[in-house]
């Protein structure tokens, strides 16, 4: 074969993998519709979910990199706090049905400076505010805010410290200008697709995947390219973000309870412990025989948390 041929038929499979790709994304949102309403704030479209009353006291509730609303949904935990709270989900940046402009660097501060004007808009006022995993960041950094008093924050599964973690680096690609646009819309989707199987058993290890998970949970959107590129992004600033607010941590002023499964594979235990020698007024839950998804494992005692604050 010919070097023009040659170059002709990697074309050919790369136009194929772009149109497949884009195709897989149309059908995936056919699938699963958005769940929820949208607010145009600070130029960016959010799709949110409100549940409960509006007129009682506001939870609001952030999920983790790669996740999106249903997370909370799929978990029980907005039909539990619900029942009692004005419960508000959003899906964070990228994530989900919300934009992510490209001219923007969203770190944690970034998100949290644009989800307390959405909390104006919405009218949540003096929220308790839950954030797993990298959405912990986020709801440390709306604690940080000066203009968003909250009543408390609930801390579940973040990483707080920065450590060596090449994990997170090496998951990171996509995000890469122009190379990572190639990757998200050719490779990418299909490698994320075969590890997603190994990737969710270590989520919930040492417990299984729950059936109600693997049964509602709107894993195609995850594998969107648009996803992906937040995804990787948000592996790319986990560590330098955590090196930038460690040193803030001692001046948030509402309570803070931290929860962490003492198996969790992904991100140890220690970041939990650390976290609560550091912040004055913490308390920490360390929930045993559970792993990096200890919002399935415990929610019971995270609603009774938050009805503490």
């Amino acid at each position: 074969m010919s070097i023009g041929e040659t170059a002709s038929v990697v074309i050919a499979i790369f136009l194929v993998l772009v149109i497949g790709n884009i195709v897989f994304s149309f059908m995936a949102e056919r699938k699963h519709p958005p769940v929820g309403n949208f607010i145009e704030c600070d130029g960016v479209r959010l799709h949110y979910l409100e549940r409960g009353d509006r007129a009682a006291p506001s939870v609001v509730l952030f999920h983790g990199n790669g996740s999106l609303i249903q997370d909370f949904i799929v978990s029980g935990l907005v039909d539990h706090l619900a029942a009692r709270y004005r419960v508000v989900c959003f899906d964070r940046p990228g994530f989900g049905y919300s934009q992510r402009p490209r001219a923007r660097v969203w770190t944690a501060t970034s998100q949290a400076a644009l989800f307390v004007k959405a909390f104006d808009q919405l009218g949540v006022r003096d929220p308790v505010v839950l954030g797993h995993s990298w959405g912990a960041l986020v709801a440390v950094a709306i604690g940080l805010q000066d203009n968003c008093p909250v009543r408390g924050l609930v801390l579940a599964s973040g990483y707080y410290f920065p450590t060596w973690r090449l994990d997170f680096w090496l998951l990171s690609g996509p995000a890469v200008p122009l190379f990572g646009d190639m990757m998200r819309y050719t490779v990418a989707p299909i490698i994320s697709w075969a590890i997603l199987p190994a990737m969710l058993r270590k989520l919930f290890a040492p417990r299984s995947v729950p059936a109600n998970f693997e049964n509602s949970f709107p894993l195609f959107l995850t594998l969107r390219p648009k996803q992906l590129r937040a995804a990787a992004e948000e592996s790319a600033f986990l560590i330098p973000e955590s090196a930038r607010l460690q040193s803030l941590y001692s001046d948030i002023r509402c309570p803070v309870h931290i929860f962490h499964g003492t198996e969790d594979q992904l991100i140890e235990p220690e970041q939990a412990r650390r976290l609560h020698q550091v912040v004055g007024r913490s308390d920490l839950h360390l929930v045993n025989n559970a792993g990096h998804m200890v919002t399935y494992a415990d929610e019971g005692t995270i609603s009774h948390t938050i009805d503490s604050l």
